[in-house]
């Protein structure tokens, strides 16, 4: 079987096929045109891209199957290469993620797309925002890697030779098929945990957890419910700077790329700081710093506030004020005991908590100073 590599599709089986044979082809093509947009069941999205050696025909059949069909003309002969997916190949399918920031300047945007696009690369999401104080562009953008004429293994190296050295550019490249490995941290109190794990079980988040440590034994039940492996390393002020370097080890060991503070109660140093970098997610009732303390929703209460909140944020050496992720606030009333604050409270930071956290699995923040841009 002949190979249209000659032609730029590197790798592409094809087959040669008499131009007669276009009659019934056009038919089926021209009804999936005609029916793009109805809103039926069927529906097809249909696609025509044309360039000068070849053209690309694809259409998508919702809740069935992805057909892609590719026509190479050479030497007046058709050679053509049908390719199905299914939905589930769909979901599977690797891609490639940027996520950078630069100065505000003309060109970067077309610069990188058309690096994309003219490698073969089909892009299927991108988001922008310049910050006019600070003349800073962010961006955020993924495509497939399927075709694409770059090994995988060579996009950073390109992105950093062609664009970051003549933009200024800072810039990560994430790839979906490298799943995340996150550490999640506790001490006694569960609600953070359990809702975590449930996400985690439901297969909702596309992560991996190798294990828990806590300094506390009282949630190894919940480790061991969920089938993951649970390490306790009780600490004291005199033990402090041992065991943590021990959980590094453990961290390095098991290649925790990100670690989750699920109501941990410790101060975590800046030596695992530094090495994880806008990579430690916490998450805190909003009352700081009004009230501090072991029981702020008591004192919340004694004061009669009206809203309580939680922020969810990365950890920095500057105590409860790193870059914000995620936030949100629930309504008091009067009527509401300090019961129902306690309860009302645990719900929203394990619900915020949790948005945080997908937010980073899916490589949607952007840290910035002290702050985030949260791609859509």
């Amino acid at each position: 079987m002949p190979s249209a590599s000659a032609d730029g599709l590197k790798g592409l089986e094809a087959k040669p096929l008499p131009l007669w044979a276009l009659a019934p082809l056009w038919v089926v093509f021209k009804g999936v045109k005609t029916h793009r947009g109805t809103g039926k069941a069927g529906t097809i999205i249909y696609r025509l891209l044309k360039q000068t050696a070849k053209e690309s025909l694809s259409y998508y059949v919702a809740g069935e199957t992805f057909c892609r069909i590719i026509f190479v003309f050479n030497n007046n002969m058709l050679f053509l290469s049908l390719d199905l997916l299914t939905n589930d190949k769909i979901a599977t399918m690797t891609t490639a993620k940027l996520l950078l920031h630069c100065p505000d300047t003309p060109g970067i945007l077309a610069d990188v797309t058309n690096f994309i696009t003219v490698n073969k690369g089909n892009i299927i999401y991108l988001d922008q925002y310049v910050d006019h104080v600070e003349n800073i562009f962010f961006m955020r953008i993924e495509w497939e890697l399927k075709d694409f004429f770059i090994p995988k293994e060579k996009i950073y190296e390109y992105i950093d030779t062609l664009y970051a050295q003549k933009y200024s550019m800072s810039f990560r490249l994430y790839f979906s098929d490298d799943k995340p490995r996150m550490a999640i941290f506790v001490s006694k109190m569960s609600h953070c945990l359990f809702d975590m794990l449930a996400r985690y079980t439901a297969g909702e988040w596309n992560v991996e957890i190798p294990l828990i440590i806590s300094n506390h034994p009282d949630l190894q039940h919940v480790a061991e419910r969920f089938g993951i492996p649970f390490y306790l390393f009780p600490i004291t002020k005199e033990t402090k700077e041992e065991q943590e370097r021990k959980e590094m080890e453990l961290l390095a060991k098991h290649k925790i790329t990100f670690i989750v503070l699920a109501r941990y109660m410790q101060v975590i140093s800046e030596q695992m700081i530094n090495a994880y970098p806008n990579k430690i997610i916490n998450i805190h009732h909003s009352f700081l710093p009004a009230f501090v303390g072991a029981k702020p929703y008591h004192a919340a209460f004694q004061r009669g506030v009206k809203i309580i909140g939680a922020t969810s944020h990365y950890v920095t050496t500057e105590l409860d004020a790193g870059p914000i992720i995620e936030q949100d606030v629930v309504r008091i009333t009067h009527k509401d005991a300090i019961e129902d604050l306690v309860n009302k409270g645990k719900d929203l930071e394990k619900i915020v908590l949790s948005r945080a956290v997908q937010k980073h699995i899916e490589r949607k923040v952007l840290a910035y100073k002290n702050k985030t841009v949260i791609f859509s």
